[in-house]
């Protein structure tokens, strides 16, 4: 038996990366899932500079993978700025598989452009997207799972995941990055906040803080062209350990840990998975 066992977990931004990587990891240790993601459903251009975002294909994936492990992933697509469709979505999955209990809010981008925009629209378009996203999406999710997680009467866990960049911060001159920092600065204090209000209902909401991890976010022709234009990057982004990145599955184990058994009085805290980049 899993240390998941007939659990149910939502999981945003879960058609590839880190959020596929944590759909299937909790349901190795038998979980259900119900796997959000925006997909292809909103101009590329308007939130992501020019990479490709998942797709349906992608997230239709993620649930065969789930599937193979005998466990049932429900699937919808929607974007976590759309309040209403996000709930639409989560009371569809709770509806089939009866509860929730367990919440991955994963979502989010970097909104990287290889030329730095300079128009004002251009940069508060990707200021308003990397915060409604990335920020605001979070707290839309967690609006909308923790009434079915209060009603279950079982308690639950919420991991948000936020990044190094939300405890230390980086800046190169760049409105994404200036904008992606500043988000996961509040993811931090969203947590917080969240850890106290919920606390009474033995719901428990954590934060992980992930060094770079190879994901399609940064493994990407525009993201690479970026590097290459910008190679103090590296130095800005350096670990102390002797890893660029680590894996997707690294973040799954830690996440795993904050919403089993393993972490059932760890509440409001903040967990690097970091390969030391704090402290170097």
């Amino acid at each position: 038996m899993g240390l998941l066992q007939d659990k149910v977990a939502l999981i945003t931004g879960a058609a590839r990366g880190q959020g596929r990587s944590h759909a299937v990891g909790l349901a190795r240790e038998g979980a259900h899932i119900i796997a959000v993601d925006i997909c292809d459903s909103a101009p590329v251009e308007s939130m992501a500079g020019s990479y490709q975002l998942a797709t349906r294909d992608d997230l239709d994936e993620t649930a065969r993978l789930v599937e193979e492990l005998d466990r049932r992933c429900m699937t919808y697509v929607a974007d976590v700025r759309d309040r209403a469709a996000l709930d639409q979505a989560v009371l569809a999955g709770v509806d089939e598989l009866g509860q929730l209990d367990i919440v991955s809010a994963n979502a989010g981008i970097f909104a990287v452009h290889v030329e730095e925009p300079t128009e004002p629209a251009q940069r508060m378009q990707v200021w308003n997207d990397t915060i409604a996203i990335n920020l605001t999406g979070v707290w839309h999710t967690i609006e909308v799972s923790v009434p079915h997680m209060i009603q279950g009467g079982r308690g639950g866990a919420i991991v948000i995941t936020s990044s190094t960049q939300g405890l230390k911060g980086a800046a190169n001159n760049d409105i994404a990055l200036t904008s992606y920092s500043a988000a996961k600065h509040g993811l931090v204090g969203l947590m917080r906040a969240s850890a106290i209000d919920l606390a009474p209902h033995s719901i428990r909401v954590n934060s992980i803080h992930p060094t770079g991890v190879l994901t399609p976010m940064v493994d990407n022709d525009v993201f690479a062209a970026y590097a290459e234009k910008h190679p103090r990057l590296g130095e800005i982004m350096k670990n102390l350990l002797p890893v660029a990145v680590v894996e997707a599955n690294d973040i799954t184990n830690a996440v795993l840990f904050l919403v089993s058994d393993h972490g059932r009085y760890i509440t409001g805290a903040a967990l690097p998975v970091d390969a030391g980049y704090l402290t170097g």
